[in-house]
């Protein structure tokens, strides 16, 4: 089984939590490759530069940069899928359709599409009006 973490499914999959517990099992359990793409690392380094953004220069800062550090690391251990060609072409027709989706949703959309992948997202309200794309919630 090829599946893509969404942003939410990729936090809770390094968290040492109950749901994150829970879908590293599911993982093991179904056999399933699991993913990110690069947008999701785009939302990660986003967020962290953000909060790092907001903090006042020097010491306060150090907490965010320790762990926009970590993030970093952490996308070594998984494989990230590219938005290429494929992709680009799969989130131009679904922007034409015009769904009511945000646009790195789309992108996300447009990935998991062009590898016929199963998207795993806690944001089902959005990605349910994508037509073909497969997706689940495994966290709730």
């Amino acid at each position: 089984m090829f599946v893509i973490l969404d942003t939410n499914h990729y936090r809770e999959f390094l968290h040492e939590s109950e749901a994150g517990h829970r879908l590293r099992q599911r993982l093991i359990d179904t056999a399933a490759d699991a993913f990110i793409t690069v947008v999701t690392v785009q939302e990660v380094t986003q967020g962290w530069t953000a909060e790092i953004n907001r903090r006042t220069a020097g010491q306060e800062q150090v907490h965010a940069y320790r762990q926009f550090q970590n993030a970093i690391h952490d996308f070594a251990d998984v494989t990230i899928l590219p938005f290429d060609d494929e992709a680009a072409d799969e989130f131009q027709q679904l922007r034409g359709l015009r769904l009511m989706v945000g646009t790195m949703d789309l992108k996300i959309a447009g990935i998991a599409r062009s590898h016929a992948a199963l998207l795993l997202t806690r944001n089902l309200v959005d990605f349910s009006k994508v037509p073909g794309l497969l997706v689940e919630n495994w966290l709730d």
